[in-house]
């Protein structure tokens, strides 16, 4: 990010992005044996431009590649990376759609990922195809490690996570090698699991040791099927999380009718927040003048330096048309502000 000059109160998204019905059909015809490797990744490559092209599009400083090469906020995607993971059934498999219904493993052996967790060809094509400041986020080991069962390799979920750890961490030190100067890292669970924040701390810190980019922390609720999974406060975590080796967190407001904005005023900090001022599980389309009035309720709490504007969470549970408006709006809001206290957008 150091080429790119990011205006006050920039804007950004949390990671994925609205698949469009396309990709969906597409990973049918891969499940039905339709499509070849060459077929399925020039296709992931199309989502990614589109992605790029409705956020280039709607004006978002600091981009992702809307996670489009991944199937879901877990998935094969990274545990297909792994080894010594054994596949269970899920405990549920009809109804409403929940957390019960998704991939669960065991640990059968030593968890390991010998050739990395795929982030690296996800940035090499990133790179290559905009001009605008990258993010990179991650899950982080902790809430990876929930669909993990210690089996008897491990002690606890506390032990897989530091096993996790050590592997995020390879994985993060070579995309800075490659030229990555920010990531994020999610770790919804410390907010669903509030009850061990020193721990968390000391398992984040060592997850990005020695990694030298900008790191942000992504802490949310949940977002599976636009559902939260946690009672939604974040007062458990502080002042701890406050203690992570982070420069940013990224924390959802919106659908909260902006609660907590004032814990940055009851445990000051110099670091940054990414404001979530954008809901990503509520279908109503934001208009930007929405959009500014949260921003100037931030900005009683956060100085515009420390300020960016973001969703709350990626936009993979949302419909594409909904995520192309609330980008636009997200992007305009910012702008109403930032001539407000600058005279310029």
């Amino acid at each position: 990010m150091t080429d790119y000059q990011l205006p006050l109160l920039y804007t950004s998204v949390i990671g994925s992005y609205a698949w469009p019905a396309w990709l969906h059909s597409a990973l049918a015809a891969v499940g039905r044996g339709e499509y070849g490797p060459d077929d399925w990744r020039e296709t992931q490559d199309d989502a990614v431009n589109l992605a790029l092209h409705d956020q280039e599009t709607a004006g978002v400083d600091v981009i992702t590649d809307g996670e489009m090469r991944r199937i879901g906020f877990f998935t094969a995607e990274f545990y297909g990376h792994m080894t010594g993971l054994g596949e269970l059934p899920p405990k549920r498999k009809m109804g409403v759609v929940g957390h019960d219904q998704r991939e669960s493993y065991v640990a059968v052996e030593e968890v390991k990922a010998p050739n990395g967790l795929g982030l690296l060809p996800e940035y090499e094509y990133l790179k290559t195809h905009t001009t605008r400041a990258i993010k990179m986020p991650i899950p982080g080991p902790y809430t990876l490690a929930g669909r993990i069962k210690p089996g008897s390799i491990y002690k606890d979920r506390m032990e897989v996570a530091h096993a996790l750890a050590a592997i995020i961490n390879t994985e993060l030190k070579n995309l800075v090698a490659a030229g990555a100067t920010f990531i994020q890292v999610d770790e919804p669970s410390y907010a669903v699991h509030a009850h061990s924040p020193k721990a968390f701390v000391d398992l984040f810190n060592e997850t990005v040791a020695g990694v030298n980019a900008k790191i942000g922390v992504h802490l949310c609720f949940g977002n599976f099927v636009g559902r939260p999974v946690a009672k939604r406060t974040y007062k458990p975590l502080f002042p701890h999380i406050l203690d992570m080796n982070v420069s940013q967190y990224a924390l959802e407001f919106a659908n909260r009718e902006l609660a907590e904005l004032d814990l940055w005023e009851q445990f000051p900090s110099d670091k940054e927040l990414a404001a979530g001022l954008v809901d990503v599980k509520n279908y109503y389309v934001e208009t930007a003048e929405d959009v500014a009035e949260r921003i100037r309720a931030a900005l009683h709490y956060v100085s515009p330096d420390k300020l960016s504007i973001t969703p709350d969470c990626g936009f993979s549970q949302t419909a594409r048309w909904a995520a192309k408006g609330k980008l636009a709006a997200m992007v305009q809001g910012a702008a109403i502000v930032r001539r407000e206290l600058t005279g310029t957008a």
